[in-house]
C-alpha cells in the first residue's frame, strides 16, 4: 500500500507543487485550530459559566474596547464571577465588592502571585527587572515588598513632605504663569505630567524634574507610556495565542525591546547619580537612598531599581489620571468647587492659597473628593492580574492553583449593591459612608502599597489648586469614564485634550505666596 501511496504523492509534488503546497497549507491550519481548540476547551475551569467565545483568540475580539465596562454589562448575565477566554488562557473575573471580599480578601496568599505575560515579561523587563505590581511571587518579591514597606510607611512619607510641598508648589505657579493670571486658557497635560514625574523622580531618586522642555522630560513619558501599553491585559496578542510569537517581525516585540533599551539608558543614569550624591553625602531624604540604608533589606542592585520602577510607573499613573480628569470635571462642577472651597476656608484664609504641606488630610471635604475621584476615575480599571499558587473554593466551585484571575475594580466600584446611585459623581457618599470598600488600590496581598503616599500626594495638590483657583472650562470634554475615554483600549484610560482657565481666587496674596515660596526655596538650597 506504502509502494502505490509513495509515488503517487510524488507525482503529485512535482507536476502539481502549488496545488500540493495549498493542500498541505490548508491541512496543516486545519490540525493546528482543531489541535489548539482542544487545548483551549481542556485548560477550561469547570463550573464557571461565561459568554461564547471565538476560535483561536477567544474573547478578545469582544474586549478590545473598554474592557472594564464590558465584564461589567457581560457580568448582569453570567454572575459576578464568571469565565472568559483570551486565546489559549482561561481566565476568571471578579466583577463585585462581596464577590471581590471572599475571593480576594479570604485567600490573600493564595493570589500572592502573577502571571508571566510574554510580551512585558520576558520581552520588555528582562534587563530592568519588572515592578513589584507586575512580579509573579517569589523570595526576591518578599524583599522587595518589604523594603517597599519601611519606605512607605507613614514615618517614612513624612520625610517626603518636602518635597511634595515643592512639587504642588510649582504646579499652582504653572497654572497661574502659563494662564496669565487666568487671563488665557490652559491644556493642564503637560503641568500634571510635570507634576507627575517630577514628584516620582524626586520621591525615588532625590533629584528634580524642573521644567517639562528639559529633554529627558519628554524621553521617560513617551517610553513609560509606550510602557504601559505592553501592561495592557488585552492589548497584546502574542501574550494570549503561541503562535504569534514564532513571527519574527512582530511590531510588538520590536516596539518592546526598543523601550526596553531606552529605559535602561535613564534608568542607569537616575541610578549612578544617586549613587554619587550619597556617596558624597548630598543625597536628599527619598525611597531609593531609604532602602539602600535599611541593612534589613538586604537587596540587590535589580531589587533596587524593581522598586524605583514601581513607584516612577505607579506615580505616573495615579497622578497623571486622577487629575487630568479631575480638573474636566472641576471645570464643568461649579458646585463641587464650590462646596470645596467652603470646607477649605474652615481651615485656611483667602490669603493664604498654598495651604500647609504638613497638613495630613484634615480637611474632610477633600479627603472625600479625593476618594471619589479615585472611585469614579479608576487608575486601573482592571487590576493586574493575579496568579493563584494553591487552589481556590468559591461558592462549591474549584479555582484550581495556576490560574488567572482578574479584579475588574471599575465594576466594583459602581457595585449597585454598595451605592445606591454608583453613576453619579457625588463626593459627599464617603462622609455619609466612611468605611464603603474602595478597590482602585487593589485589595489582598498585591494591593498598592503607594497607596498612603498618594493620598498625601493628591490631597495637598487639590487642596492648594482649588484654594489657588476657581477653574473655568474653555473647552468643552465629555468627562463620563467610559463615553470620554480618549484611548478605550488603553490599560490607564485618560479623558481627551482641553483647556482650562485657572482664574486665582486672589491674585495678589497668590503672587506673594508664589514669591515667599520661591524665596525660602532659594535659601534652603
Amino acid at each position: 500500500m506504502i509502494s502505490t501511496i509513495l509515488p503517487l504523492l510524488s507525482v503529485q509534488l512535482f507536476e502539481h507543487t502549488l496545488r500540493t503546497v495549498l493542500i498541505f497549507t490548508i491541512g496543516i491550519t486545519i490540525v493546528y485550530v482543531v489541535a489548539n481548540e482542544f487545548v483551549r476547551r481542556s485548560a477550561r475551569v469547570k463550573d464557571f459559566d461565561g459568554p461564547r467565545n471565538w476560535p483561536l483568540v477567544g474573547n478578545i475580539p469582544d474586549i478590545k474596547y473598554n474592557a472594564a465596562e464590558q465584564y461589567r454589562e457581560w457580568s448582569k448575565t453570567h454572575g459576578d464571577v464568571y469565565q472568559i477566554q483570551l486565546g489559549n488562557v482561561p481566565v476568571i473575573v471578579v466583577n463585585s465588592a462581596e464577590a471581590a471580599k471572599k475571593i480576594f480578601g479570604q485567600n490573600s496568599q493564595a493570589l500572592s502571585s502573577r502571571p508571566v505575560f510574554w510580551t512585558f515579561h520576558k520581552v520588555l523587563s528582562n534587563t530592568a527587572g519588572t515592578t513589584i505590581g507586575t512580579s509573579p511571587f517569589n523570595e526576591s518579591l518578599k524583599r522587595r515588598r518589604k523594603g517597599a514597606a519601611s519606605a512607605l510607611n507613614k514615618p517614612s512619607i513624612a520625610t517626603y513632605v518636602d518635597h511634595i510641598d515643592v512639587e504642588t508648589k510649582d504646579f499652582v505657579k504653572e497654572g497661574f504663569v502659563n494662564g496669565k493670571a487666568g487671563k488665557v486658557g490652559v491644556n493642564p497635560m503637560p503641568m500634571i505630567q510635570r507634576l507627575s514625574l517630577s514628584l516620582a523622580l524626586t520621591l525615588n531618586w532625590g533629584t528634580r524634574m524642573e521644567s517639562r522642555d528639559d529633554p529627558m522630560f519628554h524621553e521617560i513619558t513617551e517610553v513609560e507610556e509606550a510602557i504601559s501599553l505592553f501592561r495592557s491585559t488585552t492589548g497584546n496578542l502574542q501574550d494570549y495565542i503561541p503562535l504569534l510569537r514564532l513571527n519574527p517581525f512582530s511590531v510588538g516585540s520590536t516596539k518592546a525591546r526598543e523601550m526596553r533599551k531606552r529605559r535602561d539608558v535613564y534608568l542607569t543614569k537616575l541610578n549612578k547619580d544617586l549613587d554619587d550624591r550619597m556617596e558624597k553625602g548630598t543625597h536628599k531624604p527619598c525611597i531609593q537612598a531609604n532602602v539602600i540604608q535599611d541593612s534589613s533589606a538586604a537587596l540587590n542592585k535589580e531589587e533596587l531599581t524593581s522598586i524605583s520602577l514601581t513607584m516612577l510607573s505607579g506615580g505616573l499613573d495615579t497622578i497623571t489620571t486622577l487629575v487630568q480628569w479631575s480638573v474636566a470635571l472641576l471645570a464643568q462642577r461649579p458646585d463641587i468647587q464650590k462646596t470645596a472651597i467652603e470646607e477649605i476656608r474652615k481651615f485656611y484664609l483667602a490669603e493664604e492659597p498654598l495651604c500647609d504641606a504638613y497638613d495630613d488630610q484634615n480637611c474632610e471635604y477633600v479627603v472625600a473628593l479625593v476618594r471619589e475621584f479615585l472611585r469614579y476615575y479608576c487608575v486601573l480599571r482592571l487590576a493586574l492580574p493575579r496568579a493563584t499558587v494553591k487552589d481556590i473554593v468559591y461558592e462549591d466551585k474549584l479555582i484550581p492553583a495556576g490560574s488567572t484571575i482578574y479584579l475588574n475594580v471599575w465594576a466594583c466600584n459602581m457595585d449597585p449593591k454598595v451605592w445606591h446611585d454608583p453613576e453619579v459623581f457625588r463626593p459627599e457618599r464617603w462622609l455619609e459612608q466612611p468605611d464603603a470598600p474602595l478597590f482602585t488600590y487593589g485589595l489582598g496581598y498585591r494591593m498598592c502599597a503607594g497607596s498612603l503616599l498618594a493620598n498625601r500626594e493628591l490631597y495637598l495638590t487639590f487642596m492648594r489648586m482649588l484654594n489657588s483657583f476657581e477653574i473655568l472650562p474653555v473647552t468643552q470634554v465629555d468627562t463620563h469614564p467610559v463615553r470620554g475615554s480618549a484611548d478605550p483600549c488603553s490599560l490607564v484610560t485618560m479623558c481627551r485634550h482641553y483647556e482650562v482657565i485657572f482664574r486665582p481666587r486672589n491674585e495678589e496674596a497668590l503672587r506673594k505666596s508664589l514669591e515667599e515660596a520661591d524665596r525660602r526655596l532659594t535659601e534652603a538650597a
